[in-house]
């Protein structure tokens, strides 16, 4: 039966994937707000739905400056259509003028990978924020891709199945970040229920 094979899934993915990584991550997150640094979220489909929601998490629950420029239709299209999908992020850290102090955080089930044509934004995205000093952080699936190779803390999500990658790991993005927002070191506002 699907449903229990999933959840049976789940279950291997929450027992196999590194918490030393997102315990790391929290202690790095709260050294951002502590530097007064801005977080930028990266990720595209699925995982763009997810930075929007973990902005506000992080935001409110937390009290850290936070941004996903996929939350600004209007720029994000203006770029897509007169400089081209691939620097769409790069842009935005240009000229919000991302720092040493400030760091990103990617949400992808791929990481990015030039030679596969596979989320080339983030890519970009991460070259530039490697020319400007920022961290690198990420909740990644597969392999982990570029965002795996150039990162400071990534958390690569399990793969248990193959035909479930995804699902996988966009769920878990979810459950980190829910994880790190709940967090002592981080948690500063609780939540209503």
């Amino acid at each position: 039966m699907h449903v229990a094979q999933f959840f049976e899934e789940v279950t291997q993915v929450a027992k196999s994937i590194d918490k030393d990584l997102i315990e790391k991550l929290a202690t790095e997150l709260a050294a951002l707000r502590e530097r007064g640094g801005r977080l930028f979220l990266l990720g595209v489909g699925g995982s763009a739905g997810n930075c929007s929601h973990a902005v506000n998490d992080f935001r409110k629950l937390c009290g850290i400056e936070a941004y996903a420029p996929t939350d600004n239709v209007s720029e994000l299209t203006a770029r897509t259509n007169d400089e081209g999908w691939d620097t769409v992020f790069s842009g935005w850290l240009k000229v919000s003028k991302a720092n040493s102090n400030d760091a990103v955080l990617v949400f992808s089930v791929g990481g990015g990978n030039l030679e596969k044509n596979v989320s080339p934004n983030i890519v970009s995205g991460l070259k530039e924020a490697k020319a400007r000093g920022l961290k690198i952080f990420g909740v990644v699936g597969r392999d982990g891709g570029y965002t795996k190779q150039v990162g400071d803390v990534v958390v690569v999500v399990p793969t248990v199945a193959d035909s479930r990658i995804t699902p996988h790991a966009e769920a878990f993005q979810a459950v980190v970040w829910h994880c790190l927002v709940s967090h002592p070191v981080l948690q500063q506002m609780a939540t209503k229920w």
